[in-house]
């Protein structure tokens, strides 16, 4: 049998070979984990941002409210800026997963989900009143009879949407600790009808129609300015109660973000504080601030423990 002999040459070729594979294997993760760090503190990263906005307002000024806000933001970070205003809180869930939305204004229910799932983060809140919650309230039109969320037991109501904290998951989690509903009574036990809207404005429209006798909306919807409501519809509605506390709408960052570009893009939306305080509150309805969002998320988190318990 013949044995084979390497040359010399092959030998030294092969350790070679081992050398290099040996380097590219254990600097890898080296290499890798260099290029994601290699942010420059004190400049975005990103050359693009898109930035998620609760579609709650009539869609004329919401696509105001587009337009300034990427004007404003393309020219305070000199990178491109999109607006959208997804109406399916999934979406944005999925689209913080797959890499495709930077930051989102949501509500604390839909921030919970997003937190649940590692998909986001809180990155501020906005304050109403110096607090960072508020409350909400069920509206019904001028003159009708209606004391307190009893009197409307079998009647249609509205709830602005199934993912508003204030406009369906705290009046639903209120209903739930006067047992008025439960594991064994649904809200369409206790209503004759529910509707959910695509926002605040559509569910007060409903009650203004006619078609339901009451919505549950937040309370700035009918105590604030003309931002949802005029003063001609404001004049035709009158509140049945109030609960809360309502945590407050937060804004989210995506979870795959550099920390540089989370603490830069935190930065320059506290300015808008100082700078822009009458496009924030248009958008943002407040003083943004820093919050603990385990905290901050509190009552939402119980709200939605509870929901789970009530019959579908």
């Amino acid at each position: 049998m013949k044995i084979f002999k390497p040359s010399p040459l092959f030998l030294k070729q092969s350790l070679l070979c081992l050398v290099v594979s040996f380097l590219i294997t254990s600097c890898g993760s080296d290499i890798e984990t260099q290029i994601q760090e290699e942010t420059t503190p004190g400049e975005l990263s990103l050359q693009k941002l898109i930035i998620a906005l609760k579609a709650n307002k009539n869609p004329e000024k919401m696509l105001a409210e587009k337009r300034d806000l990427e004007n404003y933001l393309a020219e305070k970070l000199s990178r491109e800026v999109e607006v959208i205003i997804p109406t399916d809180s999934a979406t944005v869930v999925e689209s913080f997963r797959n890499g495709t939305l930077d930051l989102g204004y949501l509500s604390s229910t839909d921030a919970s989900r997003n937190l649940d799932q590692k998909t986001a983060s809180i990155l501020l809140v906005h304050l109403k009143n110096g607090k960072p919650h508020y409350n909400s309230i069920w509206l019904t039109r001028n003159g009708k009879p209606y004391q307190s969320i009893t009197d409307l037991k079998g009647k249609p109501v509205a709830f602005a949407s199934r993912s508003s904290t204030s406009g369906f998951l705290i009046p639903t989690w209120d209903l739930a600790q006067k047992g008025l509903v439960g594991p064994e009574s649904s809200l369409t036990d206790y209503f004759s009808q529910t509707i959910y809207g695509t926002g605040y404005v559509s569910a007060v429209e409903k009650v203004l129609s006619g078609e339901v006798e009451a919505a549950a909306v937040s309370d700035y919807v009918f105590k604030g300015d003309n931002k949802y409501l005029s003063d001609e519809q404001k004049s035709k509605l009158q509140i049945v109660q109030e609960q809360g506390p309502v945590p407050a709408h937060t804004l989210c960052i995506r979870g795959s973000i550099s920390e540089n570009d989370k603490k830069f893009l935190q930065e320059a939306l506290l300015e808008m504080n100082q700078e822009k305080p009458e496009l924030r509150d248009r958008i943002f309805n407040g003083e943004l601030v820093i919050v603990e969002q385990d905290a901050h998320l509190r009552v939402t988190r119980e709200a939605l423990e509870v929901q789970k318990t009530l019959r579908p």
